[in-house]
């Protein structure tokens, strides 16, 4: 467990808890993310199309390596309802060998 550019948290957002729900579970049981949290609502502020925008929001967290990333962004980007979702990925600095291995295994296919 030497290389932190292996995992990654990949956030996106949704406008409602079963949208939230269903990303996340169909992550999981395709195996491009070993786990994935679900928070909110959050309220989002944000400019869309030149207005200011307020709304609510889940954010979804997932956890996933970099070699399944690609496969992740694609199924969010196909399976998202947003015409631009957020997708955001953060490499994992640190984290626990146990943790990082389960992830690993759970996201190898």
């Amino acid at each position: 467990m030497t290389n932190p550019s292996l995992w990654l948290t990949v956030l996106t957002t949704t406008d409602a808890a079963d949208k939230a729900e269903r990303l996340a579970r169909g992550a999981v049981e395709l195996r491009i993310a070993a786990c994935a949290q679900i928070n909110g609502p959050v309220t989002s502020v944000y400019r869309w199309k030149g207005e200011i925008e307020t709304a609510q929001e889940w954010q979804i967290l997932f956890k996933t390596t970099e070699g399944r990333y690609p496969e992740l962004e694609n199924w969010l980007i196909a399976e998202h309802d947003y015409d631009t979702p957020e997708i955001i990925a953060t490499p994992v600095v640190r984290g626990s060998t146990d943790y990082l291995t389960w992830l690993e295994q759970e996201t190898a296919g």
